[in-house]
């Protein structure tokens, strides 16, 4: 029967999500976690790769089980073998058409940065950081023009394998609490580094180096480089993985 697991990891503690030659990531420390409770060698497939430093509070992924497990297995048992930076959270017997990338219907990543002029120590690894004050009403207005679905070449890597550059991106959200602003990013899919370079691009807005409606010629550009440079990775995570109630998944 195919299995779907909820999943949350510390990306400071990991060379991302996908397998490394060498180990390190967290697919290399959850794959024989779980192929021990199955007794052979288990593959899975998530709903989105991320890199290196960047964290996760709702990845999903899947696998066969040939055998059997009971369910509470596959969330006590694994979360016994796997290291403190990462946790099954739940687990689900899913329709063996389930897929854990292909059957999303969002996702939803979470930025957050430290607004001061000092640089943070104690979230050093979970928070990005800019010194200069940044002005919030300017990157929302900025971010409005983003909303939809567009061709997002100039807001994706070199390394991007994805087959197109159309994404629909239904809400940009910006939260300020205090020293604390956080972008909140809700859409079908992501292109490589995109959250990264959206981020960059409103905070260029936000200390007063271009006004708003630059972010729509950046867009209509579809160059890369007329876009800011990639922001760190450490404020980044995924949120959360959208599906149709059909499969029965814990929300």
């Amino acid at each position: 029967m195919r299995i779907a697991l909820g999943l949350e990891y510390d990306g400071s503690r990991f060379l991302g999500w996908q397998t490394q030659p060498g180990g390190g990531a967290v697919q290399d420390a959850l794959e024989p976690a779980l192929g021990a409770i199955a007794g052979g060698p288990v593959g899975v497939t998530c709903a989105g790769r991320t890199d290196r430093g960047v964290h996760a509070r709702g990845q999903v992924v899947h696998f066969d089980d040939l055998a059997s497990r009971p369910l509470s297995a596959w969330v006590r048992g694994v979360n016994a073998l796997l290291p403190d930076g990462v946790a099954v959270l739940w687990s689900q017997q899913v329709d063996p058409s389930f897929h854990a990338r292909y059957s999303a219907v969002s996702r939803t990543y979470r930025y957050a940065l430290l607004n001061r002029p000092v640089r943070p120590a104690l979230a050093a690894s979970h928070v990005g950081w800019t010194h200069l004050p940044l002005d919030v009403d300017a990157m929302r207005e900025a971010a409005a023009l983003l909303v939809g679905e567009h061709d997002f070449s100039a807001f994706r890597s070199a390394e991007c394998q994805a087959k197109s550059p159309l994404r629909t991106l239904h809400s940009l959200d910006i939260e300020r609490r205090g020293e604390r602003i956080d972008f909140v990013l809700r859409a079908n899919a992501f292109l490589h580094h995109m959250v990264r370079n959206i981020v960059g691009t409103l905070v260029y807005v936000g200390n007063g180096k271009h006004p708003a409606p630059w972010v729509r010629d950046v867009l209509e550009s579809r160059n890369r480089a007329r876009a800011a440079p990639t922001f760190a990775p450490e404020g980044l995570c995924l949120e959360a993985v959208e599906y149709d109630a059909k499969w029965g998944l814990p929300q």
